[in-house]
């Protein structure tokens, strides 16, 4: 098997993580989603014994676990080198926000943490989805090939909420859920959200980036283009987070599991209480 390509520059990203802390970090779509994962456990019928998060920045996931009654303490655990650092079989629930759509190998990743579990240990977790930005993505494309003549990788390739499911059973995980949350910020400028990007640690950190620096002529073009094609009627600048949520279960014997082929004792005409009709049979006939 091939390695994992390598999408994301790792030490440049840290590097621009440890700047957004040193300029005041921008947190609200973090706080947001940290509020969503308390709410979530809250409506699972269980408790959580040893709880980790893994490679979320900052500690506002880890307060909402605690204040949401469901687990006792949360340890964080850094993902460092794209290695889950906890033993097999040790945890009974693993939480992330924001943090996996930054690793190079996300099928990779989801198996560590699948194997991280104890039986019925629950797995819950945010990521940005490919909506993401949508808006800076066509602005900028259109602004560099009018005046570069080409466009280059400026938002990350983040992934598909399609892919998200399969990925989870690949990974070994029982009871899959995925679903998205769209979030629009809006902006006077784009110059605005791309400061608030800047403060989130996440400005453009792929491998593939353009080294030479952004021409104003394609940066001052893109604005206008963003400004003509993405503007409310009140002249502010509409801006798209998608956040997938994914969840499963670590594989155990209490869970409800699929029937197999052929062993429904009830037919579903019966259940409808409609009539059957045979092959080759024309309804009214």
């Amino acid at each position: 098997m091939s390695a994992p390509s390598v999408i994301f520059d790792k030490a440049l990203l840290e590097a621009r993580r440890q700047r957004a802390l040193k300029q005041g970090a921008e947190t609200f779509l973090l706080d947001r989603v940290a509020a969503d994962i308390g709410e979530r456990l809250s409506a699972v019928l269980r408790n959580f014994e040893r709880a980790v998060d893994i490679g979320t920045p900052g500690d506002a996931v880890r307060r909402a676990l605690v204040a949401s009654g469901k687990v006792t303490a949360v340890e964080a655990v850094p993902f460092r080198d794209e290695i889950v650092s906890a033993p097999a079989g040790t945890l009974d629930l693993a939480v992330s926000a924001l943090a996996l759509h930054f690793v190079n190998d996300l099928p990779g990743a989801l198996v560590q943490i699948r194997r991280s579990l104890k039986p019925d240990g629950l797995f819950l977790a945010a990521l940005i989805g490919g909506d993401t930005l949508t808006e800076l993505r066509q602005s900028f494309a259109a602004a560099e090939s009018e005046i570069e003549g080409g466009i280059s990788p400026r938002v990350a390739p983040f992934a598909d909420i399609r892919d998200i499911g399969a990925l989870l059973q690949r990974a070994g995980f029982a009871l899959p859920v995925v679903d998205s949350d769209r979030v629009t910020v809006r902006y006077d400028t784009v110059f605005a959200l791309m400061h608030d990007l800047r403060r989130m640690g996440a400005t453009n950190a792929l491998t593939e980036r353009r080294r030479r620096p952004l021409k104003r002529a394609t940066l001052f073009k893109m604005a206008e283009i963003y400004r003509q094609r993405f503007a409310d009627a009140d002249g502010r600048l509409r801006a798209t987070f998608e956040v997938i949520w994914l969840s499963g279960w670590a594989p155990h014997e209490s869970q409800q599991q699929p029937l197999k082929p052929g062993s429904a004792r009830t037919r579903l005409a019966d259940a409808l209480g409609a009539r059957e009709i045979s092959a080759g049979e024309k309804a009214g006939d």
